[in-house]
């Protein structure tokens, strides 16, 4: 398999959706698929490393297909944001028609955690039932007939990776935190912060090398909320220094298009703590366009 990275100009992530494409005129019809992967990122993670094994995916009316995976003990997801993914399968072919489950199975002997404050020291990472049922995705998709279709599945980091305190089976575990967009139906946001916004005292409180985050909600005038509440964002892009810019920039890849709500926070998140007051900086709403990068800067007018 050619692992190299992809940048896509394009992105998506939107939960339980249905993939569009043409119907199946007979029960011989194929089409070909390609999926890719993709991170939305931890703050205080250097590496998370997941072994996935095997695709499977479920048509609604047929038995599941399999497709092996290779190398992926040796990616790093953290690698895979901003809009960059990683080819899991590449036109391959399959039933057209609708599917309604994809699973991917993981290898947990080969799976770890790195800790930016540990250094190169490992952790073991759990994943219950990775290596017999997978992690699982519902949701509905359709391979239309005789067409190529590609997908992207967010494997979001930062929900995802929890530390069970006082579990004695891992480090850390494995929860699914998954989400499949059609990659012909999204755009992304990007945009700058001002530095005088990064700076300041609620930044500096924090670790130094962290930039803050910008939290992305669905929906205008969506009400804002930490990871594990009730309004808890769709997804969250990390604030980084641009040298060559000499600014701050993030990137929110692979959204379904439509109407956004996107926020700017310093404040530190944990997301096994629901509920945490953090201070949102500055709010926008934002509307994204299959095909394009909408624009959404903070701190400034």
């Amino acid at each position: 398999m050619n692992r190299t990275l992809k940048l896509f100009t394009v992105s998506a992530l939107a939960a339980g959706i249905a993939a569009c494409g043409g119907g199946s005129s007979g029960s011989d019809a194929t089409g070909t698929v390609s999926f890719g992967i993709t991170d939305a990122p931890a703050t205080d993670l250097s590496n998370v490393t997941v072994a996935f094994t095997e695709i499977r995916l479920k048509p609604t009316d047929g038995d599941w297909i399999s497709f092996p995976l290779e190398g992926f003990e040796t990616v790093n997801m953290l690698d895979l944001q901003g809009g960059v993914s990683e080819p899991l399968i590449t036109d391959q072919e399959v039933p057209a028609g609708e599917y309604s489950q994809i699973r991917l199975i993981v290898d947990t002997e080969n799976s770890f955690v790195k800790r930016s404050d540990t250094g190169d020291t490992e952790f073991s990472l759990a994943v219950p039932s990775g290596e017999q049922s997978g992690l699982k995705l519902q949701g509905d998709f359709i391979v239309a007939a005789d067409t190529s279709t590609s997908f992207t599945i967010d494997f979001d980091v930062r929900k995802a990776v929890v530390d069970p305190q006082g579990e004695a089976l891992a480090n850390f575990m494995l929860r699914p935190a998954l989400r499949l967009v059609n990659n012909l139906e999204v755009g992304a946001i990007a945009g700058s912060v001002d530095e005088s916004t990064v700076i300041q005292v609620q930044c500096a409180d924090n670790d130094p090398a962290y930039d803050g985050m910008v939290y992305v909600y669905q929906g205008s005038d969506a009400t804002v909320g930490d990871l594990g509440s009730e309004n808890e964002p769709l997804l969250t892009a990390p604030v980084a220094f641009d040298e060559e810019a000499s600014e701050y920039n993030y990137t929110a890849a692979f959204l379904v298009e439509g109407e956004y709500t996107v926020s700017y926070t310093c404040d530190p998140d944990d997301n096994e703590v629901a509920d945490e007051e953090l201070e949102f900086l500055d709010t926008r709403n934002v509307t994204v366009t299959a095909g394009s990068e909408a624009t959404a800067n903070f701190g400034t007018e």
